[in-house]
């Protein structure tokens, strides 16, 4: 028997989830969510049909001990939700910023957690970064209002290449200053 890894990343804890590194066992809920195609078309890095092992791959990618990106599933099982309810990452960037990414499963769509999300990871700020950036496509300006909510200021335009869509999209970017590092 195998067990699920242990990977070198804080639990951060909110009334409503838990965000906890990612499981072995996460796998299937994630290949749920993710292989839907209206959550997958509102990022840039989901493709949509997910091709065999995937998820897999990005579980043992972000347990790996030399990850430039940590991830956190949405944790809900404390309130009697589902062990995943979205994911929410921070990968390195240079000079003490990372760059924050979230998806929440659809069932969970407009509810704040999200939001939530990003804000317990902004109190936190487990990597000690001095600033977040983020990027948002412009079709999905509910994203972008998680980010003005949380306090990101915007940036500017720019594009991203969209697996699920095989196509260069517009997006939105913002940053948030930190004052960590």
């Amino acid at each position: 028997m195998k067990l699920d890894m242990i990977v070198n990343q804080p639990i951060i804890e909110t009334e409503r989830f838990v965000l906890r590194p990612l499981r072995r066992s996460d796998q299937g809920l994630i290949e749920f969510y993710a292989g839907q195609e209206e959550l997958a078309r509102m990022t840039s890095s989901i493709p949509h049909p997910l091709p065999p092992g995937a998820i897999e791959a990005f579980i043992a990618r972000v347990q790996a001990e030399n990850r430039d990106e940590d991830v956190w599933a949405m944790d809900g099982s404390i309130e009697g939700q589902p062990e995943i309810m979205g994911l929410i990452g921070l990968k390195r960037l240079e000079g003490g910023v990372s760059e924050v990414s979230y998806w929440v499963g659809k069932a969970f769509w407009n509810t704040g957690l999200a939001s939530n999300a990003v804000r317990a990871l902004i109190d936190a700020n487990p990597l000690n970064n001095r600033a977040l950036f983020a990027s948002v496509l412009q079709d999905n300006p509910a994203s972008a209002r998680v980010l003005t909510n949380c306090g990101f200021q915007y940036l500017g335009d720019a594009e991203s290449f969209s697996v699920a869509r095989d196509a260069t999209v517009p997006t939105w970017t913002y940053t948030l200053n930190l004052g960590g590092k």
